[in-house]
């Protein structure tokens, strides 16, 4: 009955990076005629994936939260294979499919080494990967695991060209409103460049703060699911994070025609072609990339739309779901699994 599953393992409280790329990799797997399951490691209220997915007509479970539930539901249930996203899911999830005799592949996402007890969760991750097949998004993160690692970029569904952005002159940040992700710093960007309509996109723990601080600044419109509609609302995606992984938004912003300006942390120099698809700055250097947003104010119609169609074709060429999911098949068969 399930040995033909391929589960999809996770720990999640919201929406983020991590849960939209587990979604767009069980729409690709069923596109692609196997059969997904998304685990959810335990039950944490009213969820946005869980209804994506129903949306999609994708199979999934909440687990116990226990250590003990899913080996005895790999042991008896018997997937053709278990593909872990996140550590606390990496950790657990290996351990347990090894002692149940199933294939295990994990995909190791975040580029921030994490701090205080975060710090440990993200080593004790990266020392248990050998249990396990190992996927990392961007070369940055596959150096830090045990090799061999295969490097399979997110990969994104291209939208239709009705949905494409309209060439505004809004500057968004999309994201949780979290260190890491550097909202201080698009905050500030907007107080240096009043030009443009600067607007966040996304809720986390320095929202208060910063709105207090930047409300005449820029816009905080809070977490916005689903982002798709709102893509078409904004010219450049601005990525001001001090750690990344290879973020879906820049993705999916690219796939809608919006350029991306962002630091050059994890792969997104990878993705972005300065001046072609949108612009990179050294990390951490807000003069530079204020330089680069300042630059995209003062191009030409046409010049966006230049860059708008190099957005959305590197995407088609490099980042396409039909790609990912070949090469995560592949990934699947090696651990052992027949599919």
């Amino acid at each position: 009955m399930h040995q033909d599953e391929i589960w999809l393992l996770l720990d999640s409280r919201d929406l983020g990076g991590i849960e939209s790329h587990v979604l767009q990799l069980a729409g690709g797997l069923s596109r692609a005629g196997m059969v997904p399951r998304v685990l959810f490691w335990a039950d944490y209220g009213d969820h946005p994936l869980r209804r994506a997915l129903d949306q999609a007509g994708i199979a999934h479970e909440i687990l116990s939260g226990g250590f003990g539930g899913l080996r005895t539901a790999l042991r008896t249930r018997r997937p053709a294979v278990l593909h872990t996203h996140g550590y606390k899911a990496g950790i657990l999830g290996r351990l347990a499919a090894r002692l149940a005799g199933r294939p295990v592949v994990s995909t190791f996402h975040a580029g921030e080494p994490g701090t205080g007890k975060l710090r440990l969760y993200v080593e004790l991750d990266r020392l248990t990967a050998r249990l396990g097949r190992r996927i990392a998004v961007s070369a940055a993160i596959a150096k830090t695991l045990p090799a061999p690692v295969a490097l399979i970029a997110n990969f994104v569904e291209l939208p239709d060209e009705r949905a494409l952005a309209g060439g505004h002159d809004r500057v968004g940040f999309v994201g949780r409103l979290s260190f890491e992700k550097g909202p201080d710093l698009f905050c500030a960007l907007a107080h240096r460049l009043p030009g443009p309509l600067w607007t966040l996109y996304g809720d986390g723990p320095m929202r208060a703060e910063l709105e207090a601080r930047h409300g005449a600044d820029a816009t905080f419109l809070g977490r916005v699911v689903p982002m798709a509609p709102h893509w078409s609302e904004i010219g450049l995606l601005v990525m001001s994070s001090r750690h990344e992984g290879l973020p879906l938004a820049a993705l999916e912003a690219m796939a809608h025609g919006v350029p991306v300006a962002a630091f050059g942390v994890g792969g997104l120099p990878d993705l972005i072609e300065p001046g072609r698809n949108g612009f990179l700055a050294p990390a951490g250097d807000l003069d530079a990339l204020a330089t680069a947003i300042d630059r995209w104010t003062q191009l030409s119609a046409d010049e966006r739309a230049a860059m708008s169609e190099h957005a959305r074709a590197t995407i088609a060429e490099r980042f396409s779901v039909a790609r990912g999911i070949a090469a995560v098949l592949q990934e699947y068969r090696a651990a052992g699994a027949t599919i």
